[in-house]
């Protein structure tokens, strides 16, 4: 089975390891993390077809730039913004929620793509190999 490969912007490497990619690899999701806007933007070059996206809101990487380059590319790839700050929103992501709950992330996740441990809840959907090139098959 494909699993679903998912980009995570955020600025803070510690958080990145410790919050939202230990919690969504642990949830067998593929993360590719990044720490800027320009790391963002050359991942997408390299990985065209990601499933999803969760962009931080800090005033350091520009996440509307990097959703619209999302979206560009496919209309249809959801974009989740992550904010630490109560009714801030984002003009281009699909969703908003808060950066300091990664369960609540992972359950809105789960609801968009399935949960790929469950087969009965939609881990044994075949995402397809979106050409990204990117190693996505299960451990």
């Amino acid at each position: 089975m494909i699993r679903p490969t998912l980009l995570v912007a955020e600025p803070e490497p510690a958080n990145a390891l410790s919050v939202r990619k230990l919690v969504l690899e642990t949830a067998k999701f593929n993360v590719l993390t990044v720490h800027s806007t320009q790391e963002a933007l050359e991942t997408l070059r390299l990985f065209p077809n990601l499933h999803l996206a969760v962009l931080v809101m800090d005033g350091v990487i520009d996440i509307e730039r990097i959703a619209a380059t999302i979206k560009e590319r496919n209309p249809k790839t959801p974009v989740i913004a992550a904010t630490p700050r109560v009714g801030e929103k984002s003009e281009m992501a699909d969703l908003t929620v808060s950066s300091h709950e990664p369960e609540e992330l992972l359950n809105v996740i789960r609801s968009l793509l399935g949960d790929p441990r469950k087969p009965s809840e939609g881990g044994d959907r075949q995402f397809p190999d979106r050409g990204n090139g990117s190693s996505a098959d299960a451990a």
